[in-house]
């Protein structure tokens, strides 16, 4: 039930994550790969507007701009979605919606760094101003490419109009600033001196899209009418730009109740008029041109945060099946079997490998283990009752080892086309040409023993002291491989 209604904190957060993540449990321990039916859910989706916006609060400068951190897990929780959800059931969740959405949080991003800039930078200093003003270009390229994509065949019926018109109005106005802070960065701040030419020059160089026509760099940069003129023709786009915002904001009945987005469009649209009437000349006869545009840079591009689902440790709930690597819906299983086991003289006749489970690597045949019933690929999942699925080797063998006359239960399971019949025969064949090598020539067999160079250990456990003459130690070691160890 919580996790129908989780909180809007932190808290609400840690619980999705840890619903998400027990979803992989349930996943890979009941549904196998190769099956097209997968867990089946009831999506109820709802996007409102504190998914898709931030508030923006206070004017004060700060380390990083205001909702940077706030927007960019949301970028990354829809680019996530994008990635790795198919099958949409609404078009809230679809490929071209989620798209949309994180070109949607990756440009109200940029916006949040452009408000941090005007914060720090230096009113009337050159550099600064042409910062600014690239800063506002690449907001508007931001939000030109997340209104093309509102405007594709698969979305734009699907968002509403006023979202559309809203990020329309926003890419107008911030091409109307980048011109506005070009214009000032001319007009307001002084020539570059000598010492600054050489950086001054560097900067302007890659400002515009395409050099502006007029005299020379060096010229445009030192000269105060140069830059009038210049000055004067990124005004005279920034104000048509912003009738334009403003046309398009008239448009939709929704945000002509905003009164602050009104607000905010007319007085941009004032200072750039008052602006222009500041740096016109009655004498000037020259017919304003056409100012370029200019070139989109930020100093700190945005990178999306994709969520960190390890950041949320949780239990599996259905640990007590076993690890997940063996006990999983990608493995096939025959039932498990029952086998009690006597200790004879030459111990179970079995070899153990690995943990959790404990692997039944070999069986010697006519040994008690084979009379019992025990298979190669046979995993151990309980000794005497106890539970081994997730026992360490060393346990086993404590379990085993404990044994007394009365003998031993186990339990095992088998997976299935684990070993075919052909390499089981094989296998079988093998082992009985050894113990028949033993038989026939048992004083050649300690020799090749004692030379061997992959020396494994080998444990028997017998009631007596001495090893009999059928004792395990004479099995050659291409019966046992390395990491093995025999009962």
């Amino acid at each position: 039930q919580a996790m129908r209604t989780p909180s809007r904190n932190e808290a609400g957060l840690e619980l999705l994550m840890e619903y998400y993540n027990q979803l992989y449990f349930l996943d890979s321990r009941f549904f196998p790969p190769n099956k097209s039916l997968g867990v089946f859910f009831h999506w109820l989706v709802q996007l409102s507007p504190s998914h898709l916006g931030h508030h923006k609060q206070g004017g004060r400068a700060r380390a990083e701009p205001p909702g940077y951190q706030e927007l960019l897990p949301r970028a990354g929780a829809f680019n996530y979605l994008k990635e790795n959800f198919s099958n949409a059931p609404s078009l809230d969740m679809s490929g071209a919606s989620l798209n949309m959405l994180v070109r949607l949080m990756i440009a109200q991003v940029q916006e949040c760094v452009f408000e941090k800039m005007t914060l720090l930078r230096a009113q009337h200093d050159f550099l600064a101003r042409l910062q600014l003003a690239q800063e506002a270009a690449r907001v508007e390229g931001a939000y030109s490419l997340v209104h093309q994509t509102m405007t594709q065949a698969h979305v734009k019926d699907y968002v509403p109009f006023s979202w559309t018109t809203m990020v329309h109005v926003k890419s107008e106005h911030f091409k109307a600033l980048s011109h506005y802070f070009a214009a000032i960065a001319l007009c307001d701040c002084p020539a570059a001196s000598d010492a600054e030419l050489p950086e001054h020059e560097k900067a302007f160089i890659q400002f515009h899209v395409t050099m502006p026509e007029g005299p020379s760099l060096r010229v445009l940069l030192q000269d105060p009418e140069e830059r009038r003129k210049l000055g004067k023709a990124h005004l005279k786009k920034a104000i048509m730009k912003h009738e334009e915002a403003m046309r398009i904001h008239g448009l939709c009945k929704i945000l002509r109740k905003m009164d602050i987005l009104q607000e905010v469009l007319s007085f941009a649209h004032k200072r750039s008029l008052s602006k222009y009437s500041e740096i016109d000349h009655e004498e000037d006869f020259f017919e304003t041109g056409d100012a370029p545009d200019i070139l989109p840079k930020t100093h700190q591009k945005p990178e999306i945060k994709s969520p960190n689902f390890s950041q949320v440790k949780v239990t599996d709930l259905f640990h007590r099946l076993g690890p997940l690597s063996v006990f999983s819906a990608k493995n096939k299983w025959y039932p498990a079997r029952r086998v009690h086991l006597r200790r004879g003289e030459n111990g179970f006749g079995f070899t153990l490998r690995g943990d959790s489970p404990v692997l039944i690597a070999g069986v010697i045949p006519g040994g008690c283990a084979a009379e019992a019933g025990l298979k190669e690929g046979d995993y151990i999942i309980a000794v005497n009752s106890k539970d081994c699925r997730w026992s360490k080797h060393a346990e086993v063998v404590q379990l085993l080892k404990s044994t007394g006359e009365e003998g031993v239960e186990i339990i095992v399971i088998t997976l299935q086309g684990s070993e075919g019949p052909k390499a089981a025969d094989k296998k079988t064949a093998a082992m009985s040409s050894c113990s028949g090598m033993l038989k026939s020539n048992k004083e050649n067999n300690r020799k090749s023993l004692m030379n061997s160079k992959s020396a494994s250990t080998l444990l028997v456990w017998s009631k007596k002291s001495k090893r009999s003459k059928k004792s395990t130690y004479g099995v050659p070691f291409t019966a046992v491989g390395d990491n093995e160890v025999m009962y």
